[in-house]
């Protein structure tokens, strides 16, 4: 496997970042053992919204992780962190051939 040194984080280059949605789909809404428009309520949202981010059709904003953070209990940065993750991924994705001809410049 290929490891690719970006400014963020050392990362495997071809396994996408889990969207924050796939999370909280898989595994906390059944830890909790809660339904969708319960949770919704929870947050303040629409349910269409927590579907959303569900399916992985929505980021995580940060509005979004604190509202997450607060309700699920383990804070926001983890929530941002994983839609960080995800986000550099697509876009050193979409970039690489651009960002690999950039030279480093190094300070004097």
């Amino acid at each position: 496997m290929t490891r690719v040194r970006t400014t963020y984080a050392t990362r495997f280059a071809d396994r996408r970042p889990t969207h924050p949605g796939e999370v909280l789909r898989e595994d906390v809404l059944p830890a909790l053992g809660i339904q969708v428009n319960v949770f919704a309520d929870h947050l303040g949202v629409s349910r269409q919204m927590v579907h959303g981010i569900l399916s992985g059709k929505a980021d995580v904003t940060p509005e979004m992780a604190l509202r997450l953070g607060k309700v699920v209990g383990n804070g926001p940065l983890i929530w941002l962190r994983m839609q960080e993750a995800l986000d550099l991924w697509k876009a050193e994705q979409k970039l690489a051939d651009q960002i690999a001809k950039m030279p480093t410049l190094v300070a004097a």
